[in-house]
């Protein structure tokens, strides 16, 4: 093991290639140019603060400026064909310049995440139309997506949803409710899937629909998390007209669309970097307290510490198969699961670290509250993108070869089956 690594480091990576260090250097003068270098506390890019929805209306705009920025000068979309308004760069540049920009006070916010999941959707079973007009505007943040899948009654299984679309004319008219939507007061427009054929099994009969969020027919309601932003909101359609061209992949063919925008969202979430609370800040602070004598307390600091390192080298794995233009041999679900458990590990930790501090919120509490809203915000990511029970049954059966878990009601006409009871979170699985 190097050096590095005894010392408590991660593994050192391979060193650039000739290509890669001119990038790096041309990304890394950009951004010094475009932004400012991120401090250790009083980021912009950290989110809004307070809670309210004019900081979180002004948070969203911030970020959709930087997306601009980005896609203005060369750096959105960096593996995205030139004719979509993207780089044509390759995985490895990308990851090089996400690197360089962790280093700057910047965010696109949760717009990457709809660009991740419905940019590829659209390249791969979009037609020529929906391609050349909705591709580019989504890659510059001119018009903002949300994803409309889960429901109260279609989480972990989201094949039983029950949103339906059903011919109208030329077009089909919606009616239904989502929930869990993030960022839906804020879209421009919604990927939305809706059930056009209650006869076929669940997973057939199912359509993936593109969706304007200012139409007539939607509401959407913002919900109040524990830790009070409006992150998710919960959407209604109430005979919302959708025209035959904005079908994606074709009528009743939906799930395979779905299977794609899913596909990278445990990726996504598992190897997404956290920029404050580390474990090495946990130690700092029980050795600041005079905690650090406490035996079982440092216990679970070492296990804290083992689940970030573990983190950090396979994600560093990762990285470097994309370097290699090779394809990861890591499953995405192992990747989330370990995220989510070693972020709500850490959270914990931290709470009972401050003591009565602990239940101070805000400006009051310890680093302004951040491992308050960490605390608070733990479903996001035990739940999010999938329970974590969903994902350990995909690494079972995908990662391990374990038989796959019984499906009943695979061939059997939806309208046959009895309405499931609602469970959050999704399963991505077919």
């Amino acid at each position: 093991m190097a050096r590095g690594a005894r010392r408590g480091e991660r593994l050192m990576r391979r060193a650039d290639t000739p290509a890669e260090a001119a990038f790096r250097e041309q990304a890394r003068r950009w951004l010094a140019a475009h932004a400012e270098p991120r401090r250790p506390s009083g980021n912009w890019s950290d989110g809004p603060q307070p809670h309210t929805p004019e900081n979180e209306r002004a948070y969203f705009e911030r970020c959709r400026a930087w997306q601009r920025t980005l896609f203005d000068g060369g750096y959105a979309g960096i593996t995205w064909p030139r004719r979509f308004g993207g780089r044509g760069g390759t995985p490895g540049e990308a990851l090089i310049f996400g690197q360089e920009q962790a280093r700057f006070d910047v965010t696109s916010g949760f717009l990457p995440a709809s660009i991740a999941l419905l940019g590829p959707a659209l390249m791969r079973h979009g037609d020529d139309a929906q391609r050349e007009r909705y591709l580019r505007p989504l890659l510059r943040g001119d018009e903002v997506w949300c994803q409309l899948f889960s429901e109260p009654d279609a989480g972990s299984d989201l094949a039983a949803l029950r949103t339906r679309a059903e011919r109208d004319g030329d077009g089909f008219a919606v009616n239904g409710q989502k929930l869990w939507t993030t960022s839906a007061q804020f879209s421009d427009r919604g990927f939305l899937l809706a059930r056009t054929n209650f006869d076929a099994p669940k997973h057939v009969g199912i359509s993936f629909l593109l969706v304007d969020m200012r139409a007539p027919g939607i509401e959407v309601r913002p919900l109040v998390t524990a830790k009070g932003d409006r992150h998710f909101n919960e959407v209604f359609f109430t005979n919302l007209r959708v025209r035959l061209e904005d079908v994606v992949g074709g009528i009743d063919r939906g799930w395979e669309v779905a299977k794609t925008t899913l596909a990278n969202e445990s990726v996504m979430i598992g190897t997404g970097r956290q920029r404050l609370g580390s474990v090495a800040s946990l130690l700092r602070e029980a050795q600041r307290s005079g905690r650090f004598a406490d035996a079982a307390l440092r216990q679970q600091l070492g296990a804290a510490l083992v689940e970030e390192r573990v983190l950090g080298f396979l994600q560093d794995r990762m990285q470097e198969a994309v370097l290699e233009g090779q394809r990861p041999d890591l499953d995405g679900s192992v990747l989330k699961v370990l995220w989510a458990e070693s972020r709500a590990r850490k959270a914990e930790i931290a709470i009972a670290l401050q003591g009565a501090a602990g239940l101070l919120e805000g400006e009051d509490a310890p680093q302004g509250g951040f491992w308050q809203e960490q605390w608070l915000d733990r479903p996001m990511g035990t739940i999010g993108g999938g329970t974590l029970e969903v994902h350990r049954n995909g690494i079972g059966e995908r990662a391990l070869g374990l038989p796959r878990e019984p499906r009943p009601d695979r061939d059997v006409p939806f309208r046959e089956l009895r309405a499931p009871s609602g469970a959050p979170g999704r399963d991505g699985g077919d």
